[in-house]
């Protein structure tokens, strides 16, 4: 693993959150950057590379340490976290500290994924639309399903627990698509998507809460 926990740019942190990762108390901590430009993101200001993290991980990890025993689950979200090269160590500290490691990701990057499972206890893996070029339409991205189908094998190889899910854009995505991504999974064994729907001028997010450090 290259770099180091210190090295991972953080953007903000929810403390508590009953969401995020099903059945436990959980804080997430939102990773700083993201390739892609969903036209519904909630987090838009964790997109940018070059902004610079919030908080340092050593508060990150004053702060979970002083919380052993009431939180469970360290969710890392973002942004993509798997942009961070630092975010295996990241994980693998938090699971030091004896709390299951959760996972929020785009399947962006299915070889970085595959490093992060031996610190994995939970993936949340977001597919946007079908597999073709509504996928650009979502993400801003051209190309940009390339690899969600390795990330998909990826997490139901795994052996950890999942969920799959799809923010709902009805002005981009009609139910038939929606059956089309359900379509897909069955295909592959796997559940349906969980449809997470988004309303224009909602407050969207999969968890819930202000952001430290924003």
């Amino acid at each position: 693993m290259s770099g180091a926990s210190g090295d991972l740019a953080i953007g903000g942190l929810e403390p508590l959150t009953t969401v995020d990762y099903p059945g436990k108390l959980a804080a997430v901590i939102f990773c700083q950057g993201c390739a892609w430009n969903c036209r519904y993101c909630h987090n838009a200001h964790l997109r940018e590379f070059r902004r610079p993290g919030t908080i340092a991980w050593t508060t990150i990890r004053d702060f979970l340490e002083e919380r052993v025993g009431f939180l469970e689950a360290v969710v890392f979200s973002g942004g993509e976290p798997l942009a961070q090269r630092a975010l295996p160590l990241a994980l693998e500290e938090s699971k030091g500290l004896s709390y299951l490691a959760g996972l929020h990701t785009a399947g962006i990057y299915p070889e970085r994924l595959i490093a992060c499972l031996p610190f994995l206890d939970w993936i949340g893996l977001d597919i946007k639309a079908p597999l073709d070029k509504r996928y650009d339409l979502v993400t801003g991205v051209r190309n940009s399903a390339k690899g969600i189908l390795r990330s998909l094998e990826v997490v139901l190889a795994s052996g950890l627990a999942f969920q799959i899910r799809t923010t709902w854009d009805r002005e981009v995505l009609s139910e038939g698509d929606m059956e089309e991504i359900d379509d897909v999974l069955r295909s592959y064994g796997a559940p349906p998507t969980i449809r997470q729907v988004c309303r224009r001028g909602d407050v969207y997010a999969q968890g819930g809460g202000a952001l430290i450090g924003t």
